[in-house]
């Protein structure tokens, strides 16, 4: 078979030149195939593309801290609340996530930021319910305890917490009185200032807890505060004085009615004797009437010896019966006994001694 040569084949040999023709192609310069960029397009910029959808894709991966929550917004609008862990959104713009710390305590405190050397009042001088003035130290600890309320109902939390406080504080203050708020009764104003604040933040949907309140001052001004430590001194005095008065009374009152016990007792017994004594009296008597009439002289004669003995035996003057044997009596004036009741006595100087007188008697 006979080689045809090809007639598009780039080389310089004519097919026709065997033929007689001229080569059109004899002057004609050699050159190289350069092919057209249009008929083969770059990928590069595909892959470019591809990677970045990729990354942008891969953006929406967010970690959310245990102590966190991830609010994830859509167009700027609440979509959804997430938990600690890994989660995805939409890429930016089309969603994002805000991340707050919902165990972090933060704290605000009234009147202690201030600083001030003039004589006015400030924000921490409040009015009490007795109308006096006091100077109160406050520190509010709070956290955040729901994500969403806490980012979307306030603008400012910080400053809304702060004046919450300020206005149930000054409520607070205002009805109660002012020597309890100072000298130790603090417990129940950071107790009410707390439950009268956790409620109106509730009512703000603020999405905020109160933690606790703690009232680090409450004096009164400055510019009184002698006087007021003077009143507070009298105040001492008079508690002082009143708890020693009461230590009396509680003294003299129980031995007071003890004694009043025991008279009444006294007179209770005293009476008790008179009555019996009166009552004795009136039986031996009526013992005696009874005698009486059965024998009437042995009787009056018993009365009227009886009688006499009585009567006689208070007597210093002794009776001798002149007509009794052995009238011989040695008189004896017994002197130690008499001094107090005869003093008369010892002036007399005629006083004879004891053997006179027995001379005398015999003489007699």
């Amino acid at each position: 078979m006979a080689n045809i040569p090809n007639p598009w084949d780039d080389n310089d040999d004519n097919p026709w030149k065997d033929n007689g023709m001229p080569s059109a192609r004899k002057n004609k310069p050699k050159t190289n195939y350069v092919p057209n960029k249009n008929q083969f397009p770059d990928f590069r910029w595909s892959w470019v593309a591809i990677g970045v959808l990729v990354l942008w894709m891969a953006s929406g991966f967010y970690q959310v801290q245990p102590n966190e929550e991830g609010v994830v917004l859509r167009f700027g609008a609440y979509a959804d609340t997430t938990d600690s862990g890994l989660h995805y959104h939409l890429p930016y713009p089309i969603e994002t996530v805000e991340k707050v710390n919902i165990t972090q305590e933060r704290s605000i405190n009234l009147g202690v930021s201030e600083i001030t050397n003039r004589n006015d009042f400030t924000e921490s001088h409040m009015l009490t319910g007795d109308e006096n003035i006091v100077d109160i130290n406050l520190t509010i600890v709070w956290r955040v305890s729901n994500a969403k309320d806490y980012l979307f109902n306030m603008q400012s939390p910080d400053l809304t917490v702060r004046v919450a406080a300020q206005s149930v504080l000054r409520e607070i203050v205002g009805q109660s009185q002012m020597l309890p708020i100072i000298s130790g009764d603090r417990g129940k104003v950071e107790d009410e200032t707390k439950e009268e604040l956790q409620k109106v933040l509730n009512e703000f949907g603020a999405g905020i807890q109160i933690v606790r309140v703690k009232l680090q001052k409450a004096d009164p001004p400055k510019q009184v505060v002698d006087a007021f430590n003077e009143v507070q001194r009298a105040k001492a005095d008079m508690e002082r004085f009143k708890n020693e008065a009461e230590a009396y009374r509680n003294e003299i009152l129980p031995k007071s009615r003890g004694e009043a016990a025991q008279r009444l007792q006294n007179a209770e017994a005293y009476k008790q004797a008179q009555i019996n004594k009166a009552q004795g009296e009136a039986d031996r008597f009526l013992s005696v009437y009874n005698a009486y009439k059965q024998g009437k002289v042995v009787t009056a004669k018993r009365l009227y010896l009886e009688t006499m003995e009585d009567v006689l035996a208070n007597s210093n003057k002794v009776i001798i019966d002149p007509s009794a044997k052995g009238g011989n009596v040695l008189p004896i004036l017994p002197l130690t006994n008499n001094r107090t009741t005869f003093p008369s006595l010892k002036k007399e100087s005629n006083m004879l001694p004891m053997h006179h007188l027995n001379n005398k008697a015999k003489g007699e």
